[in-house]
């Protein structure tokens, strides 16, 4: 069966600073048409830290897209130019002031398909030290780090406190690895 739905139209409706928007008229494998809106985004990044006595590290910060304060792993996008693995170096040295003796990529991943291209690589961190020199930090960013073992994190993704596709599915992957940290 023949999935490709063909473009016939594309339209930029709006060009913001961290997305883009676009609106297409498809013509669908049976012939008939549809408008599909796509938000395009950056390549990104996000990092499941585990230090080595095995805490994962979080940010706390404010989320206007749902109004509220999220715990999420670090992540960022990544940058024209920079490649993902140099991407998540220098995310960890802003948000968190740590650099890993061991970064593995672990999955790759669409955010969410359904309307945006924004594809995503999960690292995991481990044999974390400080950073010797300190990156600028994002200025409109406010991170507050928590660090939280495997069991508490798991409980809280169960209590709906760890709402984040992205984090939620990195401590679902320490469960399944749950050496990560004591290695390094």
């Amino acid at each position: 069966m023949n999935f490709e739905e063909r473009v016939q139209s594309r339209q930029t409706v709006f060009q913001g600073g961290l997305v883009q928007v676009e609106k297409q008229e498809v013509t669908l494998p049976d012939q008939t048409t549809a408008t599909r809106e796509i938000v395009r985004h950056q390549p990104a990044i996000a990092v499941l830290m585990v230090t080595a006595d095995q805490q994962m590290i979080l940010e706390k910060q404010w989320r206007t897209a749902t109004n509220g304060l999220t715990l999420e792993i670090p992540a960022g996008k990544v940058e024209a130019g920079e490649t993902m693995d140099a991407a998540a170096v220098r995310e960890l040295n802003e948000e968190t002031r740590l650099q890993a003796t061991k970064l593995t990529s672990v999955a790759q991943f669409y955010t969410s398909p359904g309307f945006t291209d924004e594809f995503m690589k999960l690292y995991v961190a481990t044999g974390l030290s400080a950073v010797q020199t300190a990156l600028p930090q994002d200025a409109d960013e406010q991170i507050q780090l928590e660090y939280l073992d495997l069991p508490t994190a798991l409980r809280r993704v169960t209590a709906g406190t760890i709402q984040d596709a992205k984090t939620v599915m990195a401590i679902w992957y320490w469960q399944s690895h749950p050496e990560l940290g004591v290695e390094a």
